[in-house]
């Protein structure tokens, strides 16, 4: 079966060339926005975005050298409270795992929103995973981003309304009461249609986020196509190929009329049975290996595609053949979104963030075992307790300190086991930024030990603003 992700490469990017001279650029900014959008991209130095006007780039979400990070994304999308699009990316730390009798990482899987006009770069939930290399298929529109997370043939379908704070992840498809499926591409605007590719028969459906049902793909696709990028307006999509580049042919995204072939919730195997392929099939350099990624510009007159390590740009109306331009040739990009207008904000406006590498790194180091706790004598002894509240108000779970059965009676912890030299919560997306908070208590081999932790930090939202006094003039 073909990885849906390629490795970033080991290698840090040393210039961001642009080979050949853009054939078709796109408008200019105009009225205090930018009306051709901004190109976000994942390179091996990190996710970062390009002005296809003039070519220029800047990595707003740095990643560590070597290829510790592994990325799925990122995709532009909405955040509650601002007034303009964000971008999203998971990474998996790849870093060598910790085992009983060496030094290492608990690997997890983290979500990530960085807002590259400020630089603010936020965690939005972890997940510890040692079976699988990370989520792959990220996906998103104007209301959903949605990513397949898990190995083989447990991949489940998580989604997240963008248009909410801070929240869990709904579950859209988990087997084995579902089918696994792959995630490919999101109807555009705030529909709430995935594109997915089912694990095995290889068949297209749209898993609805909305109804939490499946309803028939319109196209007949391939099962080794994908990803997919459908054009703003709903008319077009352009299909990844396993070979040969791309095509891209008329689909119709909106909601089927025919009734829902079979509810998300309860079929392990969806019958419904895709349309005809329609006419009008262009390619795309049908001599490009497989694209690891495309997009749509705004007015949906040229396609980017994350190809053989580089951004290329495709008008979609030019003949089958090469790239009108490529942007960031050597850089090892492997994956490419395209923004709609943005308004009151250009690409001089970008900043660089600090990256993923704090956050990942806080989390392991607040998860060490106690030195007491971590021996081969004590570590079978050790019980980890862990309880999730909403620090934006008064909670009585932040001051829990014992484990007595009343206490866990009234307050039930979470799942949560020692692993090697560390703890971790065992659920899938167990831990949420924004304002949870996570109580902790550590007993067994140890004096119970209580503390309180948050991916974004440790106090709680919910407390006041010291304020300094400054002293009096002598």
């Amino acid at each position: 079966m073909r990885k849906p992700l390629v490795a970033l490469a080991a290698l840090i990017l040393a210039a961001c060339s642009n080979s050949g001279a853009a054939s078709d650029r796109s408008p200019s900014p105009v009225g205090g926005g930018t009306a051709g959008g901004l190109i976000a991209y994942a390179a091996a130095n990190g996710v970062g975005v390009l002005d296809p006007s003039s070519g220029k780039s800047t990595v707003v979400a740095p990643l560590p050298a070597g290829g510790a990070f592994r990325v799925a994304g990122p995709v532009w999308g909405p955040a509650a409270g601002l007034d303009h699009p964000v971008l999203y990316f998971t990474v998996h730390d790849d870093r060598p795992p910790e085992r009983r009798t060496t030094a290492g990482v608990v690997p997890y899987d983290w979500l990530f929103r960085v807002d590259p006009f400020t630089g603010a770069t936020d965690p939005l939930a972890a997940s510890m995973d040692t079976m699988s290399e990370g989520p792959i298929g990220l996906v998103a529109n104007s209301r959903y981003l949605g990513m397949s997370v898990g190995c083989c043939s447990t991949y489940e379908v998580d989604a997240l309304d963008l248009t909410k704070s801070a929240g869990p992840l709904k579950v859209l498809a988990r087997p084995p009461a579902q089918t696994a499926f792959f995630t490919e591409g999101a109807a555009p605007g705030s529909s709430g249609l995935l594109a997915v590719r089912a694990f095995g028969t290889g068949a297209w459906y749209w898993l609805n986020a909305d109804a939490g049902v499946v309803n028939p793909f319109p196209l007949k696709l391939g099962p080794d196509d994908g990803p997919i990028a459908i054009s703003p307006d709903g008319t077009m999509v352009a299909v990844a190929n396993i070979d040969h580049g791309a095509v891209i042919e008329p689909i119709n995204s909106a909601l089927p009329l025919e009734s829902p072939s079979a509810s998300a919730a309860g079929t392990s195997t969806p019958s419904s049975t895709p349309s005809p392929a329609p006419s009008g099939v262009k390619h795309v350099n049908s001599k490009l290996l497989h694209p690891d990624g495309l997009a749509w510009s705004p007015d949906a007159s040229q396609l980017a595609l994350a190809v053989s390590g580089e951004v290329q740009l495709y008008k979609a109306s030019a003949p089958d053949g090469p790239a009108a331009t490529r942007y960031l040739t050597g850089g090892g990009v492997v994956g490419v979104s395209w923004s709609g207008p943005i308004t009151g904000e250009t690409f001089g406006s970008v900043k660089a963030g600090p990256g993923p590498q704090t956050a990942v790194d806080a989390l392991l180091a607040t998860t060490k075992l106690p030195a007491q706790a971590d021996t081969p004598a004590n570590r079978p002894l050790t019980k980890i307790y862990l309880w999730q509240f909403d620090s934006s108000k008064s909670s009585p779970i932040a001051s829990i300190s014992d484990v007595q059965e009343a206490t866990l009676a009234k307050y039930p912890p979470m799942n949560a086991a020692v692993v090697f030299h560390h703890w971790a919560a065992t659920d899938t997306w167990a831990l949420l930024g924004g304002c949870y908070r996570y109580r902790v208590v550590i007993a067994g081999s140890v004096a119970p030990t209580a503390f309180t932790f948050g991916l974004t930090s440790n106090a709680l939202c919910s407390a006041k603003p010291t304020t300094t006094v400054s002293p009096s003039p002598s």
